[in-house]
């Protein structure tokens, strides 16, 4: 079970402003883990999500759905704020401390007369906390009461779709309101062989196995678990659409479903590459959305929802006391009414990341920006002398444990040369450069080809200038700051602690992920 770091708080009722609200209500389905193309709308035939293709078929289905940061904590938090994680200071790291002055919509659109609430995982793992040091809620109330049986270990007891009747049942009426629906699935660890087992999977259902991991039955299982994870989530959506179709509120619920980044597999999640950054999207609202069933190949942004959010609540951006937006309203989507591209200047999006999970020396992070336009991926790594996945010898801790982890892990120790472990947790370049069209796994590196040497300029170029313009302290000489800020858990000084004896808990890999000592 995964672990969720908050403030402890006692949290009284979540009450409303008095101010005449506008707009839909709004239901986020945010699962944790899950990878693009995972879904049937996407044709997948091994992933079963009748509730997310319901949502694609009767609203949007988005193909280029970018989160800036894909670790659990930072891509929350540019959700919540509609900014890049690079403008957030603290809250660019993984655990960390969420710093009091950026606002998050969910305290906008409560101040202005929504009832706002959540299960589960909402911003996490890290601490919030206020500028007087009180526990600061990011997200909503919780209604996490209602408690179910899973159908494997690894899965979690919470009764979503329960806890959003609870949360339906105590919103005032005719109160607009706004729920976080966040599980905790398909996020490890995994009960192998539960796919095939409990959910009547085969390994031959699985059309294509990453280029990065071997393809064999170990790995293909750990794929059909992580599916089964998908589908638990799936189910509990479809209960939601289900319980707003009894009360005649589904016609005007905006309902989004996406997922916070890549898959916990080895080379996504943690990464910058298009398998870490790229989810799933399907916005569905039949009040207002024009032309239902479209597929929009617009390149969107996590940091592009909390503007849409509010632009359909009735506010200005400059009254919600938010720190201004990086992304911009989906609405004209909305609107539109046409399919694939749609906007033509939203021909590209933004990702990096600073510091994830620990075990380097001194906490260091692992520096990545980056750019996806037109179907090619630029990659800026500004400490390639660092593990990208985190040092060996301290677990690579970067990257969760797992079967297929373990499987990669093994074969480095009989083959140092093995492949597969170097594409996923060997040095990297300073820069990378993918044409996703043909290499949809960035297996093959174009960076220092001289025929497409324009491109990298170019793509490098416009990736620093927009960097610079947003203020960004690793274009401006200020990148060891992110360094500097305190990790919020228990896990601080890990490399050096470890190295010195000691013992560190790192629930979130596998004892047998640890190298016997440096490999260098």
């Amino acid at each position: 079970m995964i672990q969720i770091i908050v403030a402890a708080a006692v949290q009284a009722p979540w009450i409303p402003a008095p101010q005449e609200p506008r707009g839909p209500n709004i239901l986020l389905a945010l699962a944790d883990d899950w990878g693009y193309g995972h879904a049937g709308a996407y044709g997948c035939r091994w992933v079963k999500t009748p509730a997310f293709d319901r949502v694609a078929r009767e609203g949007i289905l988005f193909t280029h759905a970018y989160t800036p940061n894909a670790k659990c904590a930072p891509s929350r938090a540019c959700i919540l704020t509609g900014r890049n994680s690079w403008q957030l200071k603290a809250a660019c790291n993984h655990v960390c401390f969420f710093p009091p002055q950026f606002k998050t919509y969910a305290e906008a659109l409560s101040e202005r007369g929504y009832f706002v609430g959540k299960t589960c995982k909402g911003w996490a793992p890290g601490v919030a906390r206020d500028a007087d040091g009180r526990p600061r809620v990011l997200d909503g109330k919780s209604f996490d009461a209602r408690k179910a049986p899973p159908p494997a270990r690894g899965i979690g007891g919470n009764d979503y779709a329960g806890n959003f009747e609870d949360f339906l049942e105590a919103v005032p009426k005719g109160i607009p309101w706004c729920f976080w629906y966040g599980s905790i699935e398909p996020h490890r660890g995994y009960e192998f062989g539960s796919g095939a087992a409990r959910g009547g999977k085969k390994i031959s259902d699985v059309d294509r196995v990453p280029g990065y991991w071997p393809d064999g039955e170990v790995v293909r299982n750990d794929m059909l678990d992580y599916a089964f994870e998908v589908e638990h989530f799936d189910r509990h959506l479809g209960r939601m659409l289900e319980s707003l179709e009894r009360r005649g509120m589904l016609e005007d619920t905006l309902v989004v479903v996406t997922s916070d980044h890549g898959m916990p597999f080895p080379r996504c999640k943690g990464q910058a590459y298009d398998s870490s950054n790229r989810v799933p999207l399907a916005i569905m609202w039949k009040r207002g959305i024009g032309n239902p069933g479209r597929t929009v190949d617009d390149y969107v942004s996590f940091i592009d929802l909390a503007p849409t959010f509010v632009e359909l609540a009735g506010l200005k951006w400059e009254e919600t006391g938010m720190a201004p937006a990086a992304g911009r309203s989906l609405v004209e989507i909305f609107r539109a009414g046409k399919g694939g591209r749609v906007v033509q200047s939203r021909d590209h999006v933004l990702i990096g990341k600073e510091r994830h999970d620990v075990g380097r020396p001194n906490d260091w992070g692992y520096p990545i920006r980056g750019i996806v336009k037109d179907g090619w991926l630029y990659l800026h790594n500004f400490e390639t002398a660092r593990w990208p996945a985190g040092n060996p010898e301290t677990g690579y801790l970067n990257c969760d444990g797992g079967p297929t982890k373990t499987d990669i892990l093994n074969a480095r120790r009989r083959d140092p040369a093995d492949r597969c472990w170097a594409l996923c947790f060997g040095r990297r370049p300073a820069e990378e450069l993918y044409d996703l069209g043909k290499d949809p796994d960035c297996l093959e590196n174009l960076a220092g080809r001289s025929e497409h040497g324009d491109r990298r300029d170019s793509l490098r170029k416009l990736l620093f200038g927009e960097l610079k313009a947003q203020e960004d302290p690793r274009m401006l000489g200020r990148g060891g700051v992110f360094e500097a800020y305190h990790y919020a858990g228990g896990e601080r000084g890990f490399y050096e602690r470890y190295m010195k004896g000691e013992r560190p808990r790192a629930g979130w890999v596998n004892p047998s992920d640890f190298e016997a000592g440096p490999i260098d």
